[in-house]
């Protein structure tokens, strides 16, 4: 999974928990740390690659140094 992947990979040493979830009709939710960071079923589409990461970074990434950098 491409945005598991992508968050874990840049902010593993920040995040507490993530969660995705997946139900009928493609609904892929991701949240992190009990806040939804992004929904498919409320926007109606699938993520484009990179765009949670995007999402993480703009939420919660601003003043924190990615992993590698840390």
């Amino acid at each position: 999974m491409g945005a598991a992947n992508d968050i874990l990979s840049n902010y593993q040493h920040v995040v507490e928990s993530l969660t995705f979830t997946t139900g009928s009709k493609g609904v892929f939710d991701v949240t992190v740390d009990g806040e939804s960071l992004y929904s498919k079923h409320e926007i109606g589409r699938h993520a484009e690659p990179g765009e949670v990461l995007e999402l993480f970074t703009e939420k919660y990434g601003q003043e924190v140094a990615r992993y590698a950098e840390s």
